[in-house]
């Protein structure tokens, strides 16, 4: 069985829909299981990327903000 891998992602700089949009291209390429980790300073990213992830069948692990930057550890369902 292959190792889960997880994968980061910088979209920081970039505004709504595209952090999502290129969240949703990475996720496309991972294997179920796989984790992507999503760096957004977005502000809209905090509402955007929970319903993605609901919508998609994704997992999100983690939504938390450091300093002015939004982090999204997401696990691909």
């Amino acid at each position: 069985m292959a190792k889960e891998q997880t994968i980061t992602l910088d979209v920081t700089g970039l505004l709504c829909p595209m952090p999502v949009l290129r969240a949703r291209r990475m996720l496309d390429e991972l294997c179920p299981g796989d984790k992507l980790v999503v760096t957004a300073s977005d502000p809209a990213s905090v509402q955007d990327m929970p319903a993605f992830c609901a919508m998609a069948g994704h997992k999100l692990l983690i939504a938390r903000e450091s300093g002015d930057q939004f982090i999204f550890e997401i696990e691909k369902g």
